[in-house]
C-alpha cells in the first residue's frame, strides 16, 4: 500500500497537545482552554504558569513565579564569558543560540523541568539585552529584581522606565505570542527532545528554527509603511496610492487566520484602553482603521485584516527598538510555548521517525 506524502508534512497530525489550539477560519486562537482575547490582561509571568502548569495561577502562584523567574536572569560566568568572546558582526538570533547551548550540563538531563523551562526563559531578555547595549558600547544594565520581567526587559535595553502605555502594549503582545501551535520552531523543539535529549539542546534547535525568515522574520515591511505614513493626515492618501498600484499592506492577512486574527484583535483592545499615552500607537489604530476601510473598497472579497506582525512592528517603532530586536523579542516571548511542548513531549514521548520517500534512479 502507497503511504501519502504531504510536502513539507502539511496537514499531517504529528502530536496530540492540550496546550494550544488554532481554528484559523473562526479566527480563534485558544491557551490551555481559555480563547486568547480573554488572557489579554493576564501579566507574562501569569500567563507562562498558565501554559506550563495547565491552569491559571492563584494569587500566591502569580507572586512565587515572578519571584522565580526574577532569581533566574543573571548570566553565569560561563555565559558572561562566551557572550564576550563573540565576534562583533555576528547577529542576535545567533548570540541567543550560542549562550543558551553554553547553558547546557548535567542539571538538564532527561527529564525537562518546569524550573529548567523558568530559569531559560528568564535569562534570554538578559541575553539580549547584554548584547545590545555591548555592541552599541554603552555600559551593560544588570537585572532589576523588582520589576516585572517585560518591564525588566525594557528597562535593561534602554535604561529607562517604559511608558505605561508601551509596556503594557509589549506585555500584551508577548503574551499573545507564547505559543501557536505546531509552528516550525515547536516542532523542531519537540523532534529533539523525543530522542531524550536535554531542554536546552531543544530550545537551542527551536531557536535555530526562529531565526529562518520564513517563520521568525523581522516586520520591516510594516515599520516602513508606518515611518511613510508618518501623521494621521497621510495614511488615506499613501495607502490608496499603494493599493492602486498593486502593491501589499504590509501587516494585513495571514497565512493562517482566515478571519481576524484573535491576537490582533486582542492587542487593539488594549492599545484603545491607554488611548492618548503615546502617539506612535495611536496612530497604528489610525492607520488599521483606514487599512481595513481601504481594503474593503479595492480589494472586494479578499477578507484582508490585520495581523499581529502589524502591531508587533507599531510596539517596537513605539519602544525604540530597532528592526532587528524583532525576532529576538519574539524568541524571549515564544521560549515558553517552546518549554511546554518539551515538557508535553517528555510525558508521552515517542521518537519521531517519518519516512522519506525515494524518488531517485535505480541502475542495473
Amino acid at each position: 500500500m502507497k503511504r501519502m506524502f504531504s510536502e513539507g508534512l502539511k496537514g499531517v497530525i504529528a502530536a496530540q497537545t492540550t496546550i494550544s489550539h488554532i481554528d484559523g477560519k473562526e479566527g480563534v486562537l485558544i491557551y490551555r482552554g481559555y480563547e486568547i482575547g480573554e488572557l489579554k490582561d493576564l501579566s507574562y509571568e501569569e500567563a507562562a504558569f498558565l501554559l506550563w502548569y495547565g491552569h491559571l495561577p492563584s494569587e500566591k502562584d502569580a507572586m512565587d513565579i515572578r519571584k522565580k523567574l526574577s532569581s533566574y536572569r543573571y548570566l553565569t560566568p560561563v555565559m558572561r564569558e562566551v557572550l564576550h568572546s563573540l565576534p562583533e558582526g555576528m547577529d542576535m538570533m545567533s548570540v541567543i543560540r550560542t549562550v543558551i547551548s553554553s547553558e547546557g550540563g548535567t542539571d538538564y538531563k532527561w527529564k525537562p523541568k518546569i524550573d529548567q523551562a523558568m530559569r531559560l526563559t528568564a535569562v534570554i531578555p538578559t541575553i539580549i539585552s547584554y548584547r545590545f547595549n555591548r555592541v552599541k558600547e554603552r555600559p551593560l544594565i544588570d537585572p532589576d529584581p523588582e520589576l516585572d520581567h517585560v518591564e525588566n526587559y525594557l528597562y535593561m535595553l534602554t535604561g529607562k522606565t517604559p511608558s505605561k502605555a508601551a509596556r503594557d502594549a509589549l506585555e500584551a503582545y508577548m503574551v499573545l505570542t507564547l505559543e501557536h501551535g505546531m509552528n516550525a520552531s515547536a516542532f523542531s523543539a519537540r523532534v529533539t527532545a523525543s530522542t531524550e535529549s536535554d531542554l536546552v539542546s531543544a530550545i537551542t534547535s527551536a531557536i535555530g528554527t526562529m531565526k529562518g525568515p520564513l517563520h521568525g522574520g523581522a516586520p520591516s515591511g510594516v515599520i516602513e509603511l508606518l515611518n511613510e505614513i508618518g501623521t494621521a493626515d497621510n495614511a488615506e492618501s499613501v495607502m490608496r496610492r499603494k493599493l492602486l498600484k498593486g502593491e501589499k499592506l504590509m501587516g494585513f492577512g495571514h497565512r493562517v487566520y482566515k478571519t481576524h486574527d484573535p491576537r490582533a484583535v486582542a492587542i487593539r483592545k488594549k492599545l484603545i484602553e491607554n488611548r492618548g499615552d503615546d502617539d506612535s500607537l495611536d496612530l497604528a489604530l489610525y492607520v488599521e482603521k483606514k487599512a481595513i476601510e481601504l481594503l474593503a473598497e479595492l480589494k472586494p472579497g479578499r477578507s484582508l485584516y490585520t495581523n499581529v506582525e502589524f502591531y508587533a512592528a507599531a510596539i517596537m517603532k513605539s519602544i525604540h527598538l530597532p528592526s532587528d530586536l524583532f525576532t529576538p523579542t519574539f524568541t524571549a516571548s515564544r521560549i515558553v510555548g517552546w518549554t511546554a511542548h518539551v515538557l508535553e513531549q517528555a510525558d508521552h514521548n515517542t521518537i519521531y521517525r517519518p519516512q522519506a520517500e525515494y524518488i531517485g534512479k535505480r541502475n542495473g
